[in-house]
């Protein structure tokens, strides 16, 4: 039984089980994939630990800097392995340790911390993660080859891109020309690469359900304030045609690669 364990003996057998996997990452070696996912388990492990470090041991620390901490420990690991995972994983961290950090510091300095500032941090740390993969890519990395990380990481910046542009429509202290031209901006530069440059499909649609969305929220959010009847139906026919003219668009690129 977990609970009736000694402080010593909890941590024994975490420790026990990082060193195994490390040690299984080092005989299996780091070409192969074994290798990679014993170090994998590791880097789960090292979070493991430093919760239960902070369990035991009360310190106090808010949870922010447990993630940034494992990041930074794991971050040598993350480098030498050249695992699409592993990075993924790294940008989890990062991704969360940014959203702690806000939900720690917004009570005390919410005029620096704001929820925009929250969703341009994490659009653009995710959109600089994309960028950076999509450029090694072009360098002929091979273990960054598969497309799905790539994708994964673009779900995410499109994700909080289109979260800061639905904020910006609905927050009544923010003017939202900023987040109008960022959400643009990202939209074309997405349009440009993805269309012309790398052809994915995929990543064109996310863009096609992000207008959808933000047309959405903005039609249903200025409808709805002024009681206008029927805002519900205007909204349903609005998603409708903007699907049906992204499905339509995206068929046409379809076509056009299949060419």
């Amino acid at each position: 039984n977990w609970k009736e364990l000694g402080h010593f003996a909890r941590f024994g057998i975490v420790e026990l089980l990082l060193a195994a996997a490390v040690m299984s990452a080092w005989r299996l070696g780091l070409e192969r994939m074994p290798g990679k996912a014993a170090l994998l388990v590791a880097t789960l492990l090292v979070g493991a630990l430093l919760a239960l470090v902070g369990q035991t041991y009360q310190t106090g620390a808010d949870p922010w800097e447990l993630f940034a901490t494992w990041a930074l420990l794991v971050l040598p690991w993350v480098v030498v392995a050249r695992f699409s995972p592993l990075w993924l994983i790294l940008l989890v961290l990062l991704n969360l340790a940014a959203s702690l950090y806000y939900h720690a510091f917004t009570g005390f300095f919410g005029f620096l911390f704001g929820v925009g500032e929250l969703w341009w941090g994490l659009a653009g740390l995710n959109t600089a993660a994309l960028v950076v993969w999509e450029l090694l890519i072009e360098r002929g990395l091979p273990w960054l080859s598969v497309r799905w990380a790539p994708r994964i990481v673009a779900t995410a910046a499109a994700g909080f891109i289109t979260m800061l542009a639905g904020w910006a429509i609905v927050d009544k202290t923010s003017g939202g020309f900023a987040e109008f031209i960022g959400y643009t901006a990202w939209l074309a530069c997405a349009y440009v690469v993805y269309s012309h440059r790398i052809r994915d499909l995929y990543v064109l649609a996310l863009g096609v359900l992000s207008v959808v969305i933000v047309g959405a929220v903005f039609l249903g959010y200025n409808l709805a304030r002024h009681g206008e009847a029927g805002a519900f139906l205007l909204v349903g026919m609005a998603v409708l045609g903007l699907s049906a003219a992204g499905g339509w668009w995206l068929r046409k690129v379809a076509q056009e690669v299949e060419v």
